[in-house]
């Protein structure tokens, strides 16, 4: 069974029918969340929104930028678990923090992050003698710690509050606890799995071994810690909704980040806005666009900048050693004289 399976697959794969109803589904839901959009937008006084902005305590932006950077330290665990993960316990946490945060930052901001947030890691991390199939590695790893949080943020947040969950995908309550149940239930099979005995994934040198129990519930706190601080930061910033509590927003706030995610445009734009409207649909809009703009300014433009200013220094200071060194060599290897052959 399952080597029918893997043959279905790489069909699939060689016929790259995959790649085109990935295409196909992000098209979908980008068209979907303009649509919502554009009928959630009308009406909408600009001047309320500016006037949101300027009414928000800056103690609330204070602390939801701490949030914000409390998110982005967590981050930089994903890339350290997955350095330590594939043996390559040589690279610094500095080295892994650098490359997590201007990976995640730079490949939020433009989109496509798995092609983007990759160049950057492997322009960090070849200096430590890391090929593109580690690099490979890595980004498969903190993908896997990335989807393991969120399968359990969403598994225990919608078995909780189910009705969070149905502003958003119109499913009655009783069905999305009944699949947040699958999921959490999905979640342990997994674990136990991986518990059982060494598993891998990949072929050749491309093979990944997979975390072990102890290991992949680490994987799972990581993930857990680094979405809750970004639903911190987004709770602290949307209107206060006296019937909704933190649960609600972090549950909605992931289902949008997943579905932004999946339409693979940059930042979500568009679709996770959209997500996060319907979903909070008893807030006051221009109180809720106001929040939703503080928290992209926050988690998005802010750390984009400081990536690309900080890989510009970065890219500055190898470049001027690489010149001192030049001169040096030259200077310690002169080049000999050239004697002219012609007697005289």
């Amino acid at each position: 069974m399952v080597a029918a399976i893997g043959r279905v697959i790489a069909f699939l794969r060689e016929k790259q029918i995959l790649h085109k109803v990935g295409v196909a589904i992000s098209i979908a839901v980008i068209a979907a969340a303009c649509y919502v959009l554009y009928h959630l937008l009308r009406g909408i006084d600009l001047d309320k929104v500016l006037e949101a902005i300027r009414q928000t305590e800056p103690r609330s932006i204070a602390l939801a930028a701490l949030f914000v950077a409390a998110g982005y330290f967590t981050l930089t665990f994903y890339d350290l678990f997955a350095l330590r993960t594939i043996g390559r316990k040589e690279v610094p946490y500095r080295t892994a923090a650098l490359a997590a945060f201007t990976s995640y930052s730079i490949g939020h901001n433009v989109g496509a992050s798995v092609f983007t947030g990759g160049a950057v890691r492997y322009r960090i991390y070849s200096a430590w003698s890391l090929d593109g199939i580690d690099v490979a590695k890595i980004c498969f790893l903190a993908g896997l710690t990335f989807w393991l949080g969120n399968a359990a943020v969403l598994g225990m947040g919608i078995a909780y509050h189910p009705e969070a969950a149905s502003s958003i995908d119109q499913l009655p309550p009783w069905l999305n606890r009944v699949l947040a149940f699958a999921i959490l239930t999905g979640l342990a099979v997994y674990v136990v799995w991986v518990s059982i005995k060494p598993r891998r994934v990949g072929r050749g040198s491309w093979t990944v071994e997979l975390p072990g129990g102890p290991l992949t519930l680490l994987q799972i706190g990581i993930g857990i810690v680094d979405l809750g601080f970004c639903a911190l930061a987004m709770y602290v910033l949307v209107p206060d909704e006296p019937n909704l509590g933190f649960v609600v927003v972090a549950v909605i706030f992931v289902s949008a980040t997943l579905l932004g995610f999946a339409s693979h445009s940059p930042g979500g734009l568009g679709v996770f806005d959209a997500a996060m409207l319907v979903g909070l649909w008893q807030m006051d809009k221009e109180g809720l666009l106001a929040g939703m703009l503080l928290f992209r300014i926050l988690y998005y433009i802010v750390p984009f900048m400081l990536s690309v200013i900080i890989l510009a220094i970065r890219e500055i200071v190898i470049g001027t050693r690489l010149k001192r060194m030049h001169r040096l060599a030259d200077a310690l290897d002169p080049k000999p004289i050239r004697q002219d052959p012609t007697p005289g």
